[in-house]
């Protein structure tokens, strides 16, 4: 299986960082973009360099180059995850305006009716961001958005970012060794 990896500019670049590192640990072949605004936010909220991002990936594309392989159709993946998503990327998503190849693989994915897992990073969100969000799940997108959970009795970030990431894997029938899926309620002594 191959799976376009989209790392936008905003906030939680870590998060991208994650799914490579777990879609490597999978038999997936991994195409990567890295958008101008994720270099910068990179260097802002971690110490690990883009060399060490961009070799976790099978392939590592510019942002601007639209003659890419996974700018065509006739390129067979098995969909593609935008991790963070930017609320200027989701808009460019949404409303197909392809100006860079991130957005024109997930352009081409949703024509092709690929999976495309949209990863939101704003807090709260704006009118424009939830009718922004609306269309492209309307369009086809999946959105899982970088939510808390509680039920599978998370002890630390890296709980919570398991989690994330093994719901995101799912969505293309993969398995995450570090997800704890809800088990049902357990009864409890009275």
């Amino acid at each position: 299986m191959r799976i376009i990896v989209g790392i936008s500019g905003a906030s939680g670049v870590v998060l991208g960082l994650e799914l490579l590192k777990a879609l490597k640990e999978q038999a997936v072949e991994t195409h990567l973009l890295i958008s101008e605004g994720a270099r910068i936010t990179f260097q802002y909220e971690t110490e690990v360099t883009l060399d060490e991002v961009i070799n976790l990936a099978d392939h590592y594309y510019d942002i601007n180059d639209l003659a890419a392989p996974i700018s065509s159709g006739s390129f067979p993946t098995g969909g593609m995850i935008i991790i963070p998503c930017s609320m200027k990327t989701l808009s460019a998503v949404a409303h197909g305006y392809a100006n860079n190849l991130m957005v024109r693989a997930a352009d081409v994915c949703l024509k092709e009716n690929r999976r495309v897992v949209l990863v939101p990073r704003e807090t709260p969100l704006g009118k424009a961001h939830l009718k922004n969000l609306l269309e492209a799940a309307d369009n086809g997108c999946a959105i899982i958005p970088p939510m808390l959970t509680f039920y599978n009795s998370p002890h630390t970030l890296q709980d919570q970012v398991d989690f994330l990431i093994g719901k995101i894997l799912m969505q293309f029938g993969l398995e995450h060794r570090a997800f704890k899926p809800w088990s049902g309620m357990r009864e409890t002594d009275e």
